[in-house]
């Protein structure tokens, strides 16, 4: 029996919560009141990093399960790791001194082609970020002149009670006005020339973005800690993402090239020879040897010609090339030469009832060119009046 539930309601689970239900409490109730997240509700996440530092501990827990919160305090269980702690240690922050908040990642799209992304090449990227002012180290003016703003205490938030009713407030945060958030006051005439007071200046950087052979459309190159900075932070991250432009030609697919190749009826049925370029400005010369049919949709691969593979630049996918047979125009030959022509194709497929049906049973239909697309999307609708023109059913009467 368990004679206090308050830390359990705390974190809003049981007392036969199990410790993966008390992790999982923990952890989004200590996301959402976070100081750094909600300045406003600090005394909230010190009592949820309470409860579940005494609930996570298997004989704490026990202890308060007997005698309640006042048995944690008699038995000196009870606060010995700070709430910051407490958090850090849960999503492996190693604890507060090392805990260390980073600034923001920035992402850049760049945009390649497919001959970038084989052959592989550097791009320069020219692009603006902060950086932390030199003359004044960071701190917005000269040392020993900076003071905690009165207004909000150094938390850069004012918070104020609206009354809506009788018995019901609102609380309302917002950015100090004093300091415009920055918990810190300084003096006009303190303030560095330099940055006139912001701690940061804007700068331009030229970055070398270095795209391997092999990489792929969407692929990321991070560059660690070139990101905006901040004082007292860590620089965030700046993150290319490789935008591939469409090519005329080829078509990826993994590590595998796809071309659509035409081919004339007498290309695929007495082979060919016929030129690629590839996207390393090399010629190959594609060959199918007479006899080799070439049907209309056939793939066929050359292998070791596709896209190199990403930190394997010696090794490469396949080339598949996708057949498109054009056949002649209508009427190309005259009678006696499609005659001439037949002998050498396999013979006709003779329809096998025909010796057994007189002429006249049968009836003839010629092919003619029709629209498809056209005939798809037309319906016909009918109307409920066409059932009910009267407005009722209709009984024939004799």
């Amino acid at each position: 029996m368990v004679k206090e539930t308050g830390f359990y309601d705390m974190l809003g689970v049981k007392p036969s919560a199990s410790p993966e239900e008390l992790k999982k409490a923990y952890r989004k109730l200590a996301l959402k009141y976070h100081p750094d997240k909600n300045p406003t509700e600090g005394e909230k996440f010190k009592q949820i990093s309470q409860a579940y530092e005494v609930l996570s501990d298997a004989k704490k827990r026990e202890v308060y399960d007997r005698g309640g919160e006042k048995a944690i305090k008699e038995g000196g269980n009870g606060g010995s790791c700070s709430p910051m702690d407490i958090f850090d240690l849960f999503f492996g922050g190693g604890g507060r001194m090392h805990r260390e908040r980073r600034g923001k990642n920035v992402v850049h799209q760049l945009t390649v082609s497919l001959e970038d992304l084989y052959n592989g090449t550097t791009r320069k990227l020219a692009l603006q970020k902060n950086v932390i002012c030199d003359k004044c180290e960071g701190r917005g003016g000269r040392k020993g002149v900076i003071e905690v703003c009165p207004l909000c205490r150094g938390v850069g938030v004012q918070v104020r009670l609206h009354h809506l009713a009788p018995g019901m407030v609102q609380q309302i945060s917002t950015v100090c006005e004093g300091c415009q958030g920055q918990g810190q006051r300084l003096g006009h005439r303190d303030r560095c020339k330099t940055c006139t007071g912001r701690k940061i200046l804007r700068q331009k950087k030229i970055l070398e973005v270095h795209i391997d052979k092999g990489m792929k459309d969407g692929q990321k190159i991070v560059f660690h800690g070139e990101g905006d900075q901040e004082p007292g932070l860590k620089p965030g991250d700046i993150i290319i993402v490789l935008d591939q432009r469409a090519h005329p030609l080829y078509t990826r697919q993994g590590d595998d090239l796809i071309v659509s190749m035409e081919l004339q009826l007498v290309e695929s049925l007495c082979g060919f020879q016929k030129p690629i370029k590839t996207l390393d400005s090399r010629t190959l010369l594609i060959t199918s040897h007479p006899g080799e049919l070439i049907k209309p949709g056939d793939k066929k691969c050359v292998m070791n010609e596709g896209m190199p593979m990403h930190r394997r630049p010696f090794e490469k996918g396949k080339l598949i090339i996708h057949s498109n047979v054009v056949f002649p125009e209508e009427n190309f030959l005259p009678l006696n030469k499609l005659k001439e022509l037949e002998r050498f194709l396999p013979n006709k497929q003779e329809n096998m009832e025909s010796d057994s049906m007189d002429d006249d049973l049968y009836i003839y239909a010629d092919l003619e060119d029709c629209d498809l697309s056209h005939e798809r999307h037309h319906y016909h609708y009918i109307e409920e009046e066409d059932f009910y023109p009267s407005g009722g059913v209709q009984c024939q009467t004799s």
